[in-house]
């Protein structure tokens, strides 16, 4: 009886191992998500936390050693408790800061990786040396430990961005997993009860932390809402996390706006001077034109502009989230923005990564309009780069034309000019120029073809609100400080145009 009892508690103590590794590396996602949706340049966020997490590991594996054997087993019930605690408060904690407080956000997201690095650092030595205790054979012990460990990595790993990110959210599924860190707790209490000291206090600690997560994780999505206002100000009518990128647009009296992780994309009262300047100059010079791809552009707005020309016959619309294109397909609102582009019968949606979309269809296009986020991280740079571009050059017609956004040749000239290198380099002749956003100021746009030598139109063959022959005169025109720099291309293995892009919004933000 005895025996058994022996080896249950040693089943227990190695399924715990699965479910505090979990919760370590459901922190440390936790954390570099948050930050690359807040911040941009995901490398630099994951690979920071990463090495200060692992580091931090580090650190508290050595401080394991200074536990005494016979506190083992209560140790390891208060760092699960304060695990739980920081762990499940941190993605709160930390979105609250960058809401309210933006300067000392990097400051908390680094100090909490710490913490909650070096508390989990504790635990595998904690339960190997209670295992140890129980006179388990070091192979045995080191072989279940470490297989449990890794297997709780995997599945947390696999969950995260497939189910925990798009479903929970970050700021539920930290306290989801600060409750787990809980229960492995309670867990060890129950079992290992005639082994404690304070059982009761510890008890009451722990019941008492375990009722503020389920609190928390009930009202997560008041406190994304609080944070959100803080941060945007207006009225939020729709938010969500996709696996991709989290989605919000608010309202202030009859202005609408978009936002993608926390960049805005559009405001409603002035989207039409971006998206003429976008569509038009390239969709006047083709009245031949049938077919036309649009790549990004999931508000439907762009589209909504190309659909006016009753020359078209079919326009492919390829965008990575379903989320962003359902949303302004359904919403009333949205649907009146873009007159219910996506609704019409000669466009067809797919929801997919735009590379791999194009190098498994062969389709051909007359137009090409590429209107994607700014290039503020490296899955967002390999769109703007030399492979990304021949791809594309290999989908027009000779004599077609492609139009890309281009961030502001103003504000950040050097990530302006690199997109035009980069489009030359696959052999594209480009025609660089520019229009006036008030919610953006100045903004750059990048026509391009294989051949076609393009001339600004001088009228329009629809009715416009901001186009006419001067402004379209005026938008190919560059003045002395937003002259050509001579630019490198975007390789897709360096990805220069992500830190020229940071580079140069950093000096603004100076």
């Amino acid at each position: 009886m005895v025996v058994q009892k022996v080896n249950m508690n040693k089943k227990i103590l190695i399924l715990s191992v699965f479910i505090v590794a979990s919760c370590g590396l459901a922190y440390e996602l936790i954390a570099g998500a948050l930050s690359s949706y807040l911040l941009g340049d995901s490398i630099l966020q994951f690979s920071t936390i990463i090495g200060c997490y692992l580091f931090a590991m580090g650190v508290g594996a050595h401080f394991s050693k200074f536990i005494k054997d016979e506190d083992v087993l209560s140790r390891f019930v208060d760092i699960e408790l304060a695990v739980g605690l920081v762990g499940g408060l941190s993605a709160a904690l930390l979105f609250l800061t960058f809401s309210w407080m933006t300067a000392p956000f990097r400051t908390l997201l680094y100090v909490l990786v710490f913490m909650i690095g070096s508390l989990v650092g504790m635990e595998v030595p904690l339960v190997m040396r209670a295992l140890n205790a129980r006179q388990t054979e070091f192979n045995e012990l080191v072989s279940r430990v470490l297989t449990f460990d890794y297997l709780g990595a995997l599945a947390v790993s696999l969950l995260f961005p497939l189910v925990l990110a798009p479903h929970l959210g970050l700021v539920r599924t930290g306290f989801l997993f600060g409750m787990l860190n809980v229960a492995v707790a309670l867990w060890t209490i129950h079992t290992f009860r005639s082994e404690l000291k304070n059982m009761g206090g510890r008890f009451l600690r722990a019941s008492t932390v375990m009722c503020l997560l389920v609190f928390g994780f009930a009202m997560s999505d008041r406190m994304v809402y609080w944070g959100e206002h803080g941060l945007f100000g207006d009225e939020i009518v729709y938010s969500t996390t996709t696996p991709y990128q989290r989605l919000v647009i608010t309202r202030w009296k009859d202005d609408l706006r978009l936002y993608i992780n926390g960049n805005l994309q559009f405001s409603s009262r002035d989207e039409y001077r971006y998206h003429e300047a976008l569509v038009h100059p390239a969709m006047q010079a083709l009245p031949w034109a049938r077919s036309v791809l649009i790549m990004g552009g999931g508000d439907g707005l762009a589209l909504r502009e190309v659909l006016r020309y009753p020359n078209i016959t079919h326009v492919t619309l390829v965008d990575l989230d379903p989320a962003m294109t359902n949303a302004f397909t359904q919403r009333a609102e949205l649907v009146k923005l873009n007159h219910g582009s996506f609704s019409d019968p000669r466009v067809r949606v797919i929801n997919a990564d735009a590379a791999i979309w194009l190098q498994d269809h062969p389709d051909m296009f007359d137009a090409a309009i590429i209107d994607f986020p700014d290039p503020s991280s490296f899955s967002l740079g390999k769109l703007y780069s030399v492979p990304f571009y021949g791809l594309v050059r290999k989908h027009i017609a000779v004599n077609g034309l492609m139009v890309v956004q281009s961030t502001s040749p103003f504000f950040a000239p050097h990530a302006y000019w690199t997109i035009d290198a980069t489009l030359r380099e696959v052999g594209l002749r480009t025609y660089p120029y520019h229009a006036y956003v008030p919610s953006f100021g100045e903004w750059g746009f990048v026509l391009a073809s294989p051949q076609l030598n393009y001339q600004p139109p001088t009228q329009y063959r629809l009715p416009m609100r901001f186009l006419n022959a001067d402004t379209t005169r005026e938008m190919f025109l560059f003045p002395t400080d937003m002259q050509r720099l001579p630019m490198a291309p975007n390789r897709l293995n360096t990805q220069s145009l992500v830190n020229e892009f940071e580079q140069d919004w950093r000096q603004v933000i100076r």
